[in-house]
């Protein structure tokens, strides 16, 4: 080594982690590594600054907790400890770079509006310092500001976007992780993850939770390589039967950036999967429409607190206070809403075909703003995303770019006998239904006395009545479809 690398070695690089809580395929802790530089591994929570990205709901707030420490094992085996900090990302930056005379700051990309307004300022003013600053990608296959249609604009339509997407070059294959670390040895003053309190404690809904889940890289790496091992095999056809474990389960691991897409679209490519080709690509397909929530979120960065078509700024929600805590907790009388309802409490996490189901039946059997429901999901899924959340919420209630029309409303009876037709989902979830026969279990209040007395359902006692008659409910949401859309400026 010359006498100037030495000099240049001294100094050392800041990598800041977001969601991107992994060592492979971490193109920032990459980078770092091949400097030679000492390594400073920072996690800043910047949930205290308005500019901030959205705070964690409490589902992420427990998966972020055991990341994290999954995170800060993994560094410390390659040479490097974790520094924990809570403030303002620019703030917190500026004292590191001060403290430790670091000349380097390196990160990878965010795509959330906040996310991607603190790094531009970020950038701007490590520039202004003449700190060497790089951001990577990582987080999605595509740069979303890259994307546009012929005519220059944004899509707004999933299909064109996927053609634009798989006719485009193919995504990087991953980069390694990295063998080690130079460390950084002087005191950083991190702060402990246990006083962050991001684990509930009294009472411990999230105390189920690590039945199912593994946060961390190798959780992440034990999901897919589960899944290309078994699940994939047949998932264009069971994907939307919630009995059965027929999806991947990747989605927190990829909110946290414990695995990349990139990473999953190369085990795609395997030749062992040549036989699946059908199933592949439609699973492909899912982590195309991941990638175009992130297109309309960009593009819009009020996507989860604003109707993408205004036409629905003037709808009539009931918004009756009873109805959403009884969808909250489970209890509208509807099995399979009532199932995944309380899936989701239990577990941090729902069927996406049943996702369909509970969005549907709040906002248009209950007339309650989808919102309301965003807002929910947010705090109680750990696959909780700023872009695919508030996507699929607006394109459920027929608000968003590529939605399904507001007209669209899910019998949850239908729905409940085609996708459960065995009833395995809902007794499991609704354990008080578990004794009635398949032929009444999706709809217990047609079930003659003699039946519920003999499978123990007291309906208004252990079971409620359905909170409000299916094809009442949806007369009444189309009435008021239809009046919005009568006084809308457009008509």
């Amino acid at each position: 080594m010359t006498e100037q690398q030495s000099s240049a070695t001294r100094f050392p690089v800041i990598v800041l982690f977001r969601h991107d809580l992994r060592i492979s395929d971490n193109r920032a802790l990459y980078a770092a590594a091949n400097t030679g530089k000492p390594i400073i591994p920072v996690f800043i929570r910047d949930e205290g600054n308005t500019e901030a990205s959205r705070p964690a709901g409490g589902a992420r707030q427990w998966w972020l907790h055991h990341s994290l420490a999954a995170l800060s094992a993994s560094l410390r085996v390659l040479g490097a400890n974790l520094v924990l900090k809570r403030g303002a990302t620019q703030t917190i930056v500026d004292r590191l770079l001060d403290d430790t005379g670091a000349d380097m700051v390196l990160w990878n990309r965010r795509y959330d509006p906040p996310g991607v307004r603190t790094d531009t300022s970020l950038k701007s003013e490590l520039i202004r310092r003449g700190i060497s600053a790089e951001s990577f990608d990582g987080h999605l296959l595509h740069e979303p500001f890259l994307f546009k249609t012929g005519t220059g604009g944004f899509y707004r339509v999933y299909s064109p976007f996927w053609r634009a997407l798989t006719a485009g070059p193919e995504p990087r294959d991953p980069v390694p992780a990295p063998r080690t670390l130079e460390p950084y040895h002087e005191s950083m003053g991190s702060q402990c993850l246990n006083d962050w309190a991001l684990l509930p404690e009294k009472p411990d809904w999230a105390k189920d939770f690590a039945k199912d889940w593994t946060p961390g890289e190798n959780g992440a790496q034990e999901k897919l390589a589960a899944f290309l091992g078994g699940a994939i095999g047949g998932y264009d056809h069971d994907r939307d039967k919630p009995a059965i474990e027929a999806t991947s389960r990747l989605s927190p691991h990829l909110a946290h950036g414990e695995i990349t897409p990139f990473q999953i679209w190369h085990a795609l490519k395997s030749p062992s999967l040549a036989r699946e080709g059908r199933d592949v690509d439609k699973f492909r397909r899912e982590i195309g429409w991941r990638e175009f929530s992130y297109h309309l979120l960009f593009n819009n960065p009020a996507l989860a607190t604003k109707n993408y078509n205004a036409s629905f700024d003037g709808f009539a929600w009931q918004n009756k206070a009873d109805d959403l805590k009884a969808w909250q907790q489970g209890r509208t009388g509807y099995p399979i809403v009532d199932a995944g309802m309380r899936q989701l409490w239990k577990t941090g996490w729902m069927h996406n075909r049943v996702r369909m189901i509970t969005a549907s039946f709040l906002i248009k059997h209950l007339r309650i703003d989808w919102r309301k429901g965003e807002a929910w999901f947010w705090d109680t899924l750990v696959d909780a995303d700023p872009a695919s959340n508030a996507a699929s919420w607006q394109w459920v209630a027929g608000s968003g770019a590529d939605a399904a029309p507001y007209f669209r409303i899910f019998n949850p009876m239908l729905q409940g006998a085609k996708f459960d037709s065995l009833g395995a989902y809902v007794r499991e979830f609704v354990p008080e239904l578990k004794n009635l026969s398949d032929k009444y279990l999706h709809a217990p209040w047609l079930a003659p006395e003699n039946i519920l007395n003999e499978a123990g359902v007291v309906l208004g006692q252990n079971y409620p009545h359905p909170i409000v008659d299916h094809q009442a409910a949806r007369q009444q949401a189309l009435v008021a479809y239809a009046n919005t859309r009568k006084d809308s400026p457009s008509h």
